[in-house]
């Protein structure tokens, strides 16, 4: 069942329509959300929402309760291809909780909050930027890290960060969900305006496995079909930065294991040919951010490693 969780007027006869899927059966008293589409050049959980979608509709009696898929919490900004709320030059994953006498915008997030509250879990899917390529990871809070890494694991992704607190923005969705007692993950992959396949494949799946660990789901995936993630604290990631300006160049894949002293690339000029700067890996580890945009600047971020 379709249907609108917030309806805004906007300029020229028109309407900012926040829609959700809602998808019932059975006799289990429990509600999982899958949300995404918070930015809108971010776009890996459309897929995740298309496939998730078709799967438990073909499927119906293997549900055993809700499912409600949220598949465009900033559908301005999918449709005009917009990181924030086009107009309003507004990230919206930093206006949460949201106010209901604020702006449109506060308005809006303040209703979506107090839709998803209260569920038994939700998964926030996100893409990176343009600029970096993410493996499949879960970034979670140090303070909520007992309660959700347990569930992280079961996603099939490759990576779990768990974030100092210090680094945590309280504005996200998924801090003020945690905030309010209901139990939210945050899922990173891929790259800006893409989608990888496979990738979300294996969210699907991995959402699936969660589905079925919290009895809404009663078919569990084969065993061997879900990987056992990395998991990370914030002080065992290592960060490259660029120390020139340039053409970043590199040949090496992500989600490969790096050895110290090995290069990652280069940072080259095409105007003189000259080598500016040959990356190398720090320490040995685990790389699972990788520079997917070439051109750079002194500071910008190339690559995340994991130390072992």
């Amino acid at each position: 069942m379709i249907k609108t969780v917030v309806s805004t007027a906007l300029p020229v006869d028109e309407r900012l329509l926040i829609k959700k899927n809602v998808i019932n059966h059975g006799n289990q008293n429990k509600r999982i959300c899958i949300v995404t589409g918070t930015h809108g050049d971010e776009l890996e959980g459309q897929y995740v929402c298309f496939r998730l979608n078709q799967i438990i509709q073909q499927n119906l009696e293997k549900l055993n309760s809700t499912v409600e898929i949220y598949p465009a919490l900033n559908p301005l900004g999918i449709d005009s291809i917009t990181r924030g709320i086009p107009g309003f030059d507004l990230d919206m994953n930093r206006i949460f909780p949201g106010n209901p006498d604020g702006t449109m915008a506060e308005q809006a997030a303040y209703t979506l909050i107090r839709d998803l509250q209260g569920a038994d879990m939700v998964i926030d899917i996100h893409s990176s930027n343009i600029f970096l390529r993410e493996i499949p990871q879960v970034r979670i809070n140090v303070n909520t890290a007992d309660t959700l890494v347990p569930y992280a694991k079961l996603l099939d992704v490759d990576f779990i960060w768990v974030h100092e607190a210090a680094t945590v923005l309280e504005a996200t969705l998924a801090h003020s969900l945690n905030s309010l007692d209901t139990p939210t993950l945050v899922v990173e992959m891929g790259v800006g305006m893409r989608i990888n396949h496979g990738y979300g494949n294996r969210l699907v799946n991995g959402i699936l496995n969660l589905m079925h660990t919290l009895g809404i789901w009663t078919e569990a995936p084969e065993a061997n079909s879900i990987s056992t993630p990395v998991v990370s604290a914030g002080n065992r990631v290592s960060f490259l930065n660029a120390d020139a300006s340039g053409v970043f160049l590199t040949e090496i894949k992500n989600n490969m294991i790096v050895e110290k002293g090995e290069k990652i690339g280069e940072i080259v000029s095409p105007l003189t040919g000259e080598v500016f700067q040959t990356v190398e890996a720090p320490t040995r580890g685990q790389l699972f951010t990788l520079r997917a945009y070439p051109i750079v600047y002194q500071g910008s971020l190339l690559a995340r490693i994991h130390q072992f």
